[in-house]
């Protein structure tokens, strides 16, 4: 069973459901199917498509737009999960300026990196070792949220969710 990527009026990124109930929402005549599955739902007089993304029909006022808190997690997400010493497979978080050294525990302080580039600096500064960032850390996008409670992305979602290539 699929989820579906829920779009507000204006097309912006609402929420992730099951695709049974983006299936609910359509039949209702609350949403349009913007893109489908491949797949079907089957009933004894009916098929629908399983949608990969549905539309709401009417604007909804989102009072509050959920962050992606700073994680282990959302930091991989954000970062590729690639260590953004050297290029590697990320296994650990590192502090850019050490916690040790009065850095803070912000998304602009923390990257991914791999154990080896971890274990070289250390407390230090990554200039006192010879490191460089391939990138400077910043706050995430705000659909950070969706990718890193979903997990995998279904590819039709990337244009809705003003991707370029990578969550950085």
């Amino acid at each position: 069973m699929g989820r579906s990527l829920v779009l507000n009026a204006s097309f912006q990124p609402l929420c992730v459901v099951p695709a049974r109930r983006a299936v609910v929402l359509v039949l209702k005549g609350k949403a349009e199917i913007t893109d489908i599955d491949g797949g079907a739902f089957h009933s004894e007089k009916m098929t629908v498509p399983i949608p990969a993304v549905v539309r709401l029909k009417y604007f909804v006022k989102v009072p509050y737009r959920a962050r992606a808190t700073l994680s282990r997690r959302a930091v991989f997400v954000r970062d590729g999960f690639s260590c953004q010493y050297c290029g590697e497979q990320a296994e650990n978080v590192d502090h850019v300026n050490p916690r040790s050294r009065g850095g803070t525990h912000t998304w602009e302080n923390v990257v991914a990196c791999c154990r080896k580039c971890n274990t070289r600096k250390e407390n230090r500064l990554p200039h006192e070792v010879g490191l460089t960032l391939k990138c400077q850390p910043r706050a995430p996008k705000d659909n950070l949220f969706l990718i890193v409670s979903v997990g995998k992305l279904h590819p039709t979602w990337e244009p809705y969710l003003q991707m370029s290539g990578s969550a950085s």
